[in-house]
């Protein structure tokens, strides 16, 4: 899924009150992460995920298996925290077009 600039920035400031419902902790990423991930993707469409990790390395490849089990889209990562975006059938997040 790609999103354009102006609808990532649309995200950005939907995003910005949101806080994480999924935090990564000592075991790393597990299937039950992914689950719970995609299960919260379900429900709310646009999500936070706290990555915590010091290398940015292990982050990045953290990040892009994340995006590529979902199929969500990376709206942006700022510092641990990771945005992500996926549409349901309902659209509840009605973005700009292009």
């Amino acid at each position: 899924m790609n999103l354009t600039k102006k609808q990532k920035q649309y995200l950005k400031g939907l995003a910005h009150s949101l806080k994480p419902v999924v935090l990564l902790g000592q075991n790393g990423l597990t299937e039950g992460v992914i689950a719970e991930i995609d299960n919260s993707l379900n429900i709310h469409e646009l999500i936070k995920v706290k990555v915590a990790t010091d290398d940015r390395d292990t982050k990045r490849l953290i990040i892009d298996a994340i995006v590529r089990e979902t199929n969500a889209a990376e709206v942006t990562t700022i510092g641990h925290t990771l945005v992500l975006y996926r549409p349901t059938e309902d659209k509840k997040i009605v973005l700009p077009k292009k």
